[in-house]
């Protein structure tokens, strides 16, 4: 199977040598999204709802660029800084993924990229 890198400008440019996401088959890897606003690049690092609705963005341009959507995001990974956002990234969350939502893990991690408030990785069908 070949690899096809995909990248997009309406995310942010990957800030190390890494792509915004790989395809191999019908399957779709997205690396982690900060809340970097592409358009300006506005890095959201105070409000954790806010920072969600914007990694999420991310991660949705880069499905679209691929042909794929968040309707067929199969598995997601949020990185928190801290694990009392979890309500409130769950309340934003929520919104993207409606019905049928993927599997999914949430970590606190340790220290982010740019000590970001959140990070989003998904697996998706393309």
């Amino acid at each position: 199977m070949e690899k096809l890198i995909i990248n997009t400008n309406n995310a942010p440019a990957a800030l190390g040598p890494y792509s915004q996401a790989v395809k191999v088959g019908n399957v779709l890897y997205t690396s982690g999204q900060l809340a970097i606003n592409p358009a300006t690049g506005e890095f959201i690092n105070d409000d954790i709802k806010k920072a969600t609705a914007q990694s999420l963005d991310n991660v949705k341009a880069i499905l679209e660029e691929a042909g794929s959507s968040l309707d067929k995001v199969v598995k997601t990974l949020v990185f928190l800084k801290d694990m009392n956002d979890f309500a409130p990234m769950n309340e934003i969350y929520s919104k993207y993924f409606t019905t049928n939502p993927p599997a999914r893990s949430c970590i606190q991690a340790g220290k982010l990229p740019k000590d970001a408030l959140v990070e989003i990785e998904v697996i998706a069908i393309a």
